[in-house]
């Protein structure tokens, strides 16, 4: 087994020496500078696995040294050592692209967590997911594409927050998850949450958990979003729904690294990175008054930009083919192939909701075309359905549908009419489900998918 190596630099003797005892009893050789001209030396001439370096040092700073590191030992993450509490510090040292920070005094259990995690990036890498079997929403070859897998490797190397900002659809979820894969969290949870979605009453429980008895309701005691994600990942999705007074519990609990429960006294701390997302625009609605600066200058350490699928449409053809392979799949078919006119006309379209209305569309002409081919009056770009009619020239008198009063679950209730209009046209050709199909005037491809989805296969 390679022996693990690391530098620290701190021109005080004694922290140099606790962090060296601290290394040392990790298994981990260590080599030591007092000033930047000998850890450029050292870098140089050992290439460690891991650089703890302090902020302040007699010839430059800590940040220096990270830039140098980034032009000459690329792969040498480096973690800056920063004065308590002087969080600007910290955040300029992630944006020059260190792998973390810890601040003095030095927590000795959160400075092993960190060393940890900075060795797992020397070690064999976890599964490259570009080209895993994902909604396709990274694939491409357009150079907006290949940029945006290339800064999701490198970010995946660090720690930094990341601020995932993209028009809805555009997959900024797959673009934190990929960062969170390739990363050194790979083995620990991922943790989305989309914050829209949580009432806030339940906000504070749902993110730092409760106590039992805490409050009304509370019968047992829970983790919480953030503790659910020790370890690993926390991904907040649409952040900017989240209510001032929460946006404010929230930044204490990144900065301390830790969360009170609900009815608890004391704070549990938690080894997460945080990731989030938007389609808003952040920056306007800090203007506004309705997101804080504060947070907003914490979570937004590095911005990463999601293209819309309009600017990179030279990727639709080989989307296309994904998501019609993976359609396949999942509905034991053959699949189904564009034809040029078709690929043409997808190429055109503006795709408001970008890669997830690529998707909607071909799974619906999937269930449509004819031949396992799709051409383009298959695709209904306006976003009309094709009426169907019978293809068997007797077309059936249909009763018109009973709509309930008041309010009304309108998907449950046409999935009802799907259900009722299928399962008679299985009983009258006696479960035979070409004929029930022509019956029904879809193809055989398009009962297979429904029955499927309706789970009546």
């Amino acid at each position: 087994m390679t022996t693990q190596t690391a530098l620290i630099v701190d021109d005080e003797p004694d922290i140099r020496s606790l962090l060296e005892i601290t290394l040392s009893r990790m298994g981990i050789t260590t080599h030591t500078a007092p000033d930047l001209t000998t850890a450029r030396s050292l870098l140089e001439q050992h290439s460690p696995q891991l650089c703890l370096t302090d902020m302040n040092l007699p010839d430059g700073n800590g940040i220096d040294l990270v830039h140098w590191i980034q032009q000459h030992a690329p792969n040498t993450p480096v973690a800056v050592i920063t004065a308590y509490g002087n969080m600007d510090t910290a955040i300029e040292s992630l944006k020059a692209g260190a792998f973390d920070f810890v601040s003095k005094p030095v927590d000795l259990p959160r400075l092993r967590e960190l060393v940890n995690s900075a060795l797992k990036l020397s070690e064999p890498g976890p599964r490259d997911t570009t080209e895993a079997d994902q909604p396709g929403l990274l694939l491409g070859e357009s150079a907006q594409i290949r940029k945006l897998r290339n800064q999701t490797r490198k970010l995946a190397r660090s720690q930094a927050p990341v601020f995932v900002s993209g028009e809805s659809g555009t997959g900024k979820e797959l673009v934190a998850r990929m960062i969170h894969m390739q990363g050194p969290r790979s083995d620990g949870p991922f943790v989305a949450v989309n914050c829209g979605a949580i009432p806030s009453e339940l906000m504070e429980s749902e993110f730092f958990g409760h106590k039992k008895g805490s409050f009304t309701g509370a019968v047992e005691s829970k983790d919480g979003l953030f503790r659910s994600a020790d370890g690993g990942t926390l991904f907040l999705d649409e952040v900017a729904d989240l209510p001032l007074a929460m946006q404010v519990k929230l930044l204490r609990a990144i900065q301390e690294k830790a969360v009170r429960p609900v009815g608890e006294t004391r704070e549990v701390p938690v080894d997460i990175r945080v990731l989030s997302a938007t389609h808003k625009n952040l920056t306007e609605l800090v203007q506004e008054g309705s997101f804080r600066q504060d947070l907003f200058y914490r979570i937004n350490v590095i911005e990463l930009v999601v293209p819309p699928l309009r600017e990179r449409s030279e990727d639709i053809p080989l989307l296309a083919r994904h998501v019609l392979e993976r359609i396949a799949r999942e509905y034991e078919c053959e699949p189904a192939t564009l034809t040029q006119t078709a690929i043409e006309q997808l190429r055109g379209y503006e795709f408001p909701g970008n890669v997830r209305e690529l998707e909607n569309i071909l799974e619906r002409a999937f269930t449509l075309c004819d031949d396992d081919r799709i051409d383009a009056d298959d695709l209904h770009l306006n976003g009309g359905m094709a009426p169907a009619s019978p293809t068997n020239g007797e077309p059936e008198a249909t009763e018109e549908p009973r709509i309930p009063d008041g309010n009304i679950d309108l998907e449950g209730y046409l999935e009802s009419i799907e259900r009722q209009a299928i399962e008679k046209a299985l009983e009258a050709t006696r479960w035979n489900k070409t004929a029930a199909a022509k019956r029904l005037g879809i193809s055989f491809r398009a009962l297979r998918y429904r029955l499927k989805k309706l789970g009546m296969e």
